[in-house]
């Protein structure tokens, strides 16, 4: 079998596993919300397990070459995240199943009665999911795979959130139909959903809660296993520890050079005081901060479509929109495989904020929209891919490297408009270093350099979520409620905060490697090799694409 019918069966069986695959397949209707059962689980385990034996069996070489090794590490990794217990035992404070099972309402259309008869389907399937999910913590438990007490409460803690929120009842109070019965089943399936995500909740408190461990680190060997998975390669983890002080360190002397220009001096502390006191970087949160986000957002597209990239047209806008349901995170989510919806870019800010300064947050809407997230993800859309690459590879390493690779490059080419915005590009750069640290520091259980130019560090010995909270607002500017957030995430993802300065690393990496092409070209290049683990795509693009090798990319 070649590398791509061994994909079209596996896209096939896993429809019957995962709405992704079935829209993949261009099926329409389809059920969001999963079936997360342990049957399930295991299902997508074994199907997991005989297409990489399948893959290991395929040609090496010919056009599918590159597309086999992307397969083949994806696939490999799914294998080896379930092996260690990570898959099914997932409570973490982000995009776990609990989490992705109140998105999709997010995502689905609310136009027309059609639209809500299926919002009302979707809802009715809430407390199976939730249920099937309570089921399959506990078959993990038993098998000796529960995460740290921190991640039960934090997720029981959003569960309460919702349900304190109203989140579902606010859902359906959006209808405005004359369909009575279907205004009284919207409201009954609300009430229903509401109820199940409050017993989930419950139950993450009264029967998980006391089979949870008080160690929050995973250890070294886990965390080998879940790095690797989220990079899609493996890295030198005490290297990497070294590599993010020396990058604190040097963010920290730009950051001084800009204060300089803000205020004077090199105060970084004076600087960002009077860039939050400039009322006309304020921006009131609610619908003045959409409009904000949205004409950002289209005034970046406008600025790279056609001179540094070709934005395909069919995903060429992304919509800006607010939402309560997440904690201090602004986050992207992609259009349908059908585009029946847009690219979007979600914006929480912290309970009880009036208004933002808009200096902190312009690098996070370039990594969330253009030239980041959406741009990579309307390029991947109009390329010639198996379905499985275009749609179904999903690795953070690649996604979030090359969001954040984009940070750098908004300033290459002159998306800042002042020295304010190149601060607060500086301070996201800092975070993003600062989770490198914390994040195998804390799980790796590493001791703190003597010297780190951090004063909260000062006399500390071994990292604690605490310590971790305080680096990052004093070294990154961020606000505390999103401080707490972080740690709680990174602590729950072992390895994912690698991706994104991990990940923008390589970009650069590569792109240096091959300094004699111009930027458009490299990037348009590199990006229409289609989504990929790090390691396969750094072999595409040092032996293949960029030396004269067909690839699969086609005109979008």
């Amino acid at each position: 079998m070649t590398t791509r019918t061994v994909l079209d069966a596996y896209v096939s069986d896993l429809a019957g596993l995962d709405p992704d695959a079935a829209e993949a397949l261009g099926r329409t209707g389809v059920m969001r919300v999963p079936d997360l059962s342990p049957d399930a689980f295991a299902a997508r385990n074994d199907l997991d397990r005989r297409t990489l034996a399948a893959l290991r069996a395929a040609p090496a070489d010919g056009p599918d070459a590159t597309l086999r090794l992307a397969a083949l590490e994806r696939l490999g990794s799914d294998v080896a995240l379930d092996e260690v217990g990570f898959t099914r035992r997932l409570l973490a404070p982000l995009a776990t199943p609990v989490h992705l099972v109140r998105q999709v309402f997010d995502g689905l259309p609310r136009a027309t009665e059609a639209d809500w008869h299926r919002v009302a389907c979707h809802l009715a399937e809430v407390p199976r999911a939730l249920e099937q999910y309570t089921a399959t913590l506990h078959d993990a438990a038993d098998r000796g795979h529960v995460v740290a007490q921190r991640q039960v409460r934090a997720v029981a803690d959003q569960c309460d959130a919702w349900v304190r929120d109203a989140y579902y009842h606010a859902l359906v109070r959006e209808y405005s139909g004359a369909d009575a019965s279907l205004g009284i089943a919207l409201c009954e399936r609300a009430h229903a959903a509401t109820d199940a995500t409050s017993r989930f909740a419950s139950g993450l408190r009264d029967r998980l809660l006391p089979r949870a461990g008080s160690t929050d680190g995973v250890g070294r060997e886990t965390y080998a296993v879940t790095s690797a998975a989220f990079l899609g390669t493996s890295v030198d983890l005490d290297a990497l520890y070294a590599w993010g002080w020396d990058e604190i360190a040097r963010l920290q002397g730009r950051a001084r050079e800009l204060a300089r220009a803000v205020v004077g001096t090199p105060d970084v502390a004076a600087a960002v005081a009077a860039l939050d006191a400039d009322v006309a970087r304020h921006v009131e949160v609610g619908a003045p901060l959409e409009r904000w986000l949205q004409d950002r957002l289209d005034a970046v597209t406008d600025a790279v479509d056609g001179r540094w990239f070709d934005v395909p047209a069919a995903h060429r806008r992304v919509e800006a929109r607010l939402t309560t349901a997440a904690s201090g995170v602004m986050y992207y989510t992609p259009a349908d495989a059908a585009g029946t919806r847009p690219g979007r870019v979600w914006w929480t800010v912290p309970p009880g904020t009036a208004h933002v300064a808009t200096w902190r947050d312009v690098s996070t809407v370039h990594h969330e929209g253009v030239p980041g997230h959406h741009l990579q993800h309307a390029i991947t859309y109009g390329l010639d891919l198996h379905p499985w690459q275009r749609l179904l590879c999903h690795v953070h390493g690649y996604a979030e490297g090359w969001a954040h690779h984009a940070e750098h490059l908004a300033e290459d080419i002159g998306l800042l408009d002042d020295p304010g915005e190149r601060l607060g590009a500086v301070f996201a750069q800092l975070w993003r270093a600062c989770r490198i640290v914390i994040d195998i520091g804390l799980h790796l259980d590493l001791p703190v350099p003597a010297r780190t130019g951090v004063r909260c560090l000062d006399g500390q010995a071994r990292w604690t979520p605490e310590l971790g909270v305080q680096v990052l607002q004093e070294v990154a500017e961020v606000d505390p409620t999103t401080a707490r957030f972080e740690v709680d995430r990174y602590l729950g993802w072992p390895g994912q905060a690698l991706a994104f300065k991990v990940g923008a690393r390589l970009w650069q990496q590569v792109r240096d490697e091959v300094g004699d092409l111009d930027l458009k070209t490299f990037h348009m290049t590199a990006l229409g090799l289609g989504p990929m683990g790090l390691g396969p795509l750094r072999t595409a693009l040092t032996t293949g694409a960029l030396r004269g090798a067909p690839s699969d990319r086609t005109d979008a």
